[in-house]
């Protein structure tokens, strides 16, 4: 009985064989002022900061990309719209406000790398991209280039933030140091490019419905060339190019489809039935990409 007492009881921790206050005092002990504690700390520092900017530019890209397709959907009224400049004047209207938006992405980018940040912007930049190129094709039945689009995007600073810095505008350094300018780079432009043939198609089949027979063919020919574009670059490309040639494809065979069918069947069926039709043959063309 004896031995059982002293075989079955409970065995000690090894920190038990130390005092309670031990680990305290180790703590304590710790001096906050060495060089390894200041380092880590202004790790800490710097970590906390670069988390904080980069949750900044996820809500400034989200803000960018709201604006934007807003701008998308006021520029598709402009084919049944009965002023087309109208609709115009209010999307560069609603462009200005995106810029200023990037403008604040600019300066909070300014001095520090892009590259580290890019994950952030890029979804915003895209749809940027999308909605300005949208915009310009309808003006100038044409595909803006990327350096136009960076045109676009260089700031100088306005009076008031040239007052709140208290420099000189007479001084060559303060005017360099109150312009930002943010670069699209090639991979958003070509993304936001592709994006934009999907609201080619849209266009097209609206102008279908409003009784527009001859938008249907020009925008055909353009998403062809878009197409052909895309092609040359085909596997080569970032991962995300290549994943977006298949939506173009479908984008093009569905306008394709639509001027098949005016140019076959365009007497036969009237005006305001041929937007049904694209719709059902549109639904046919998917469910036959899906089976493939």
């Amino acid at each position: 009985m004896a031995k059982a007492d002293v075989t079955g009881g409970f065995r000690k921790r090894k920190h038990d064989h130390f005092p309670h206050g031990h680990r305290r005092e180790d703590k304590d002990s710790i001096n906050s002022s060495s060089a390894v504690i200041m380092a880590f700390k202004s790790f800490q520092l710097e970590l906390d900061t670069r988390h904080d900017k980069y949750e900044r530019l996820v809500k400034l890209s989200r803000d960018i990309t709201i604006e934007s397709k807003r701008t998308i959907f006021l520029l598709h009224r402009i084919t049944s719209a009965p002023s087309g400049e109208e609709i115009l004047i209010e999307s560069e209207a609603k462009l200005d406000v995106v810029r200023q938006k990037i403008k604040q992405v600019a300066q909070e980018l300014m001095g520090e790398d892009m590259n580290q940040f890019h994950r952030a912007i890029s979804p915003g930049l895209q749809e940027y991209v999308e909605a300005v190129s949208f915009q310009y094709f309808i003006k100038t039945r044409t595909l803006i280039s990327l350096e136009e689009i960076n045109k676009q995007l260089i700031f100088a600073a306005e009076d008031k933030e040239e007052e709140e810095t208290k420099l000189p505008a007479s001084d060559c350094l303060s005017k360099q140091s109150l312009t930002w300018s943010l670069k699209v780079t090639p991979v958003d432009y070509l993304l936001g490019v592709a994006d934009l043939t999907g609201e080619l198609m849209r266009m097209c089949i609206n102008s279908v419905g409003n009784g527009d027979i001859d938008t249907p063919f020009e925008l055909s020919q353009f998403l062809r060339q878009i197409y052909d574009g895309f092609s040359y670059i085909g596997n080569t490309g970032p991962y995300e190019v290549s994943k977006k040639l298949y939506t173009l494809k479908q984008s093009l065979a569905k306008v394709e489809n639509a001027c098949y069918t005016l140019k076959v069947r365009g007497s036969e069926i009237p005006k305001h039935m041929l937007a049904d039709v694209f719709s059902t043959k549109t639904e046919i063309i998917e469910q036959e990409d899906g089976l493939s």
